[in-house]
């Protein structure tokens, strides 16, 4: 009961029109596009570093684990409430609108490794890569979902300074999975994380959270109730 009762705290009854708002304009962003971007020509961002990155299957695991620390995050952000839960809303939302437009205007691709007969965690490598081809990879969203869930914790001193850490250190795991994973390649984590950041702060100094806010016709303490 303490956990369950602990888990509906954190997700505000408001709150949830919006969250799953920003998970649908996600999915339009990365797959919707590729229904009108696949037949065109995909420019390829892998450098020489990137080709001396290891591909290692077993970090598949932290790869994966990145959709469960955004759901933990999204939904602690959103419970903070106030113009901090639309700022994150706002930012976020941002984020994938300028990544749809990027992968219209400019489609990336990369060519991914074989995976080992006797890779650790391989089965799960082919998984991935079965479910996810290898396009729409700048800026990576994986890195652009992680920085924004670190942004949206740090400073905030009502969430344990333990949490706060860990955030930004698993933020940086994802990040690295990516390449070790052959997912992504390194301008798409800098753009991933560039663009986080830059999405963060234009929401915390416009009005932009403000007018995110009123689209969904919500007062600043609503979300939080």
């Amino acid at each position: 009961m303490g956990l369950a009762r602990t888990v509906k705290n954190c997700i505000p009854s408001p709150g949830w029109k919006p969250l799953l708002g920003a998970f649908l304009f996600q999915c339009l962003a990365f797959s919707g596009t590729r229904l009108l971007n696949a037949g065109w020509y995909h420019w390829d961002m892998t450098t020489a570093l990137d080709r001396a990155t290891p591909f290692l299957p077993w970090t598949v695991a932290v790869y994966a684990a990145a959709f469960l620390f955004w759901t933990v995050n999204y939904n602690l952000i959103v419970s903070q409430g106030g113009l901090h839960a639309w700022r994150f809303l706002a930012a976020d939302i941002l984020g994938k609108v300028i990544c749809l437009v990027i992968f219209l205007a400019m489609p990336t691709a990369n060519v991914r490794p074989e995976i080992p007969a006797d890779a650790a965690l391989g089965w799960g490598m082919r998984i991935i890569y079965a479910l996810d081809t290898p396009d729409n990879l700048f800026p990576s969203i994986h890195c652009f979902n992680s920085w924004i869930c670190w942004a949206g914790v740090r400073g905030r001193r009502n969430i344990p300074a333990g949490c706060r850490l860990f955030s930004l250190l698993f933020a940086l795991a994802i990040a690295l999975s990516t390449l070790t994973t052959k997912q992504h390649v390194i301008a798409d984590v800098i753009g991933g994380f560039g663009m986080g950041e830059l999405c963060w702060q234009l929401a915390g100094r416009t009005a932009l959270a403000r007018l995110y806010r009123r689209v969904w016709r919500m007062e600043e303490q609503e979300i939080s109730s």
